[in-house]
């Protein structure tokens, strides 16, 4: 059984959907806390994801779908600001998915700590490191050196999964997984497989105090970089892998919890891309849709790939995005509800 400390998962973790209105000060609450991460996507129409988050400001947003760096946002434009139970977001401007007019839009919320502080652990100190070390998320903003160097993440655990973006400027998603390794990378703007390279990560598996880099897509020099850093926490949060059946009756990823949030990704060989499924936009088992966060398209609708199940997922197609045949997945999940404990999960 998956005992949790976290007997409200939606504390750190939240999904919310709302309706563009295309004005300015349209107050979304309801979060439940006050995020200090909110990744937009538009499910109506094509339009770039939109990302932002407490560390580089309410100013700042960067797209999973491509590999441009920091989009500064006017002011009275788009994002406007975190708020104690959601946030407010502006006529759109740059990215429609902040609050394009009648669009249905998701947001996924995290809660860490602020803006947070400079974390000094590693050879190179961040300018900020802002870190919930219950839910076991950091977030953090660095300069790259060009040479071999450690970032210090302040999670107390060891990250299993590790998302950074080169933000000065033009240059794609770096992903790394324990489950492939610290000598791969994936990409999060493209539907690459998994990819070698020993300077990525240095070739050296996160601690609880550090991660390495020595590349330019993690380290270059003078350059800045935004990191987000995943250690599992039971009942909560599961990292790992999965090998598909390319049956129907598809591969079972237990997880001890129902899902809120699944984020999934074929890394052994180049296939459709990311999917995100969650537990609230439209769609129950047998028919959820999905988002890719590598491209800008709309919702997907037509077919189903995994059902969201009281204690963790399984793959309900033969489509290679989610269960080929003998194929490697690598997946993040996050905790609706824990199995057991004062809000025992249901299936939907």
């Amino acid at each position: 059984m998956a005992y949790t400390t976290i007997k409200k998962p939606s504390d750190y973790f939240n999904t919310k959907l709302f309706t563009g209105t295309g004005s300015d000060n349209n107050a979304i609450t309801g979060v439940g806390f006050q995020p200090d991460w909110i990744w937009f996507k538009n499910r109506s129409t094509a339009n770039d994801h939109a990302i932002v988050d407490a560390v580089r400001g309410a100013n700042k947003a960067i797209s999973s779908n491509n590999n441009s760096g920091n989009i500064t946002l006017n002011a009275g434009q788009d994002f406007d600001s975190f708020d104690s139970d959601g946030f407010t977001v502006d006529t759109p401007n740059q990215l429609m998915s902040f609050n394009r007019s009648g669009d249905n839009i998701v947001t996924w919320n995290w809660k860490a700590n602020g803006q947070g502080s400079s974390n000094t652990d590693g050879s190179t100190n961040t300018i900020y490191t802002s870190v919930n070390t219950t839910a076991g998320l950091s977030i953090s903003s660095y300069t790259g050196t060009g040479n071999a160097a450690t970032i210090g993440h302040g999670l107390g655990a060891v990250p299993k999964m590790i998302i950074i973006k080169r933000t000065s400027d033009s240059d794609s998603w770096t992903v790394g997984h324990n489950s492939m390794g610290w000598g791969k990378y994936l990409r999060l703007d493209n539907n690459s497989a998994e990819a070698s390279n020993t300077s990525t990560w240095n070739n050296t598996a996160p601690t609880s105090s550090v991660f390495s880099v020595n590349h330019a897509d993690t380290n270059d020099n003078n350059r800045t970089f935004i990191s987000y850093c995943f250690a599992e926490k039971t009942g909560y949060s599961k990292i790992g892998s999965y090998t598909g059946n390319g049956n129907a009756d598809g591969t079972f990823v237990y997880t001890g919890f129902k899902p809120a949030f699944v984020l999934v990704k074929q890394s052994s060989a180049a296939g459709e891309g990311w999917i995100i499924h969650d537990s609230k936009r439209s769609g129950y088992n047998g028919d959820n849709d999905f988002l890719y966060t590598n491209t800008a398209g709309a919702e997907v609708t037509s077919s189903n790939h995994i059902d969201i199940l009281s204690n963790g997922f399984k793959a309900r197609s033969t489509n290679g995005v989610v269960n080929g045949s003998g194929t490697t997945y690598i997946y993040i999940a996050i905790a609706e509800e824990p199995l057991i404990g004062d809000n025992p999960a249901t299936a939907r």
